[in-house]
């Protein structure tokens, strides 16, 4: 009989074994690890100067700091210190910075229909930014990506808007491409549905002002895309 589970490593208490918990913590902690994991991140190269408590991050190639000497696990912060834990090809990830939902192929996290000779993969993926108003118009700083295939860009009003009586949601040149004379009003929500666009350029979303400038206001922009990535070497 092995020492440990086959599939998460869990330590199994030994019969006759001193001090069972630390054996049984050990395994506890490993489950609080890996079970319903979200990742911080799968491309952060160090972690932050202040880990949240339980924040869980994977480990890429390159990686310094507290990640040097690392790469390819699990570093799973908790009581001040890091726990670096092995990850096996199939395990699914939430990835909190990109939005999206990641399988484990051996090497990296990758879209769930990533082909699995050489990553070529197709992955929806939104993005959010809360924009505050002012002026004729104003940009999200967050970019459509170069290549993505756009299906919406929706929007909800988070705080009245002044100054403007209503406002449009497009990019340059195309002021209302997802959705025109959108509520001033908190709770007013839109979801521009067009037919799937590819955009080859970053492009930022631009919500123009109606009936005269924006005074002030904040409006959740948020794009709903799919990437695709060639394949690998």
């Amino acid at each position: 009989m092995t020492d440990q589970s086959a599939n998460l490593a869990l330590p199994y208490i030994a019969a006759a074994q001193a001090q069972k918990h630390v054996t049984h913590n050990e395994a506890i902690r490993r489950l609080d690890a890996f079970v319903q994991l979200v990742l911080e991140s799968a491309t952060a190269a160090a972690p932050p100067a202040t880990p949240a408590e339980g924040a869980r991050w994977f480990v890429p190639a390159g990686a310094s700091g507290a990640f040097a000497g690392h790469a390819g696990t699990i570093a799973a912060y908790e009581q001040g210190a890091f726990d670096f834990l092995p990850v096996a090809q199939g395990f699914l990830a939430f990835i909190r910075d990109e939005g999206r939902l990641a399988v484990f192929d051996g090497g990296a996290f990758v879209s769930p229909f990533a082909a699995s000779a050489h990553r070529a993969a197709i992955a929806g993926q939104v993005m959010e930014e809360d924009v505050a108003l002012s002026g004729s118009f104003v940009a999200t700083t967050m970019t459509i990506p170069d290549r993505a295939v756009v299906l919406a860009v929706s929007t909800r009003t988070l705080t009245a808007v002044t100054g403007a009586t209503s406002y449009d949601c497009g990019i340059s040149g195309e002021a209302a491409k997802f959705g025109g004379s959108l509520g001033a009003v908190a709770g007013s929500a839109n979801v521009g549905v067009i037919g799937p666009t590819a955009f080859y350029t970053a492009t930022p979303v631009r919500l123009t002002a109606n009936g005269g400038s924006f005074s002030g206001g904040t409006v959740r922009v948020a794009l709903h895309l799919l990437l695709c990535s060639a394949p690998q070497a």
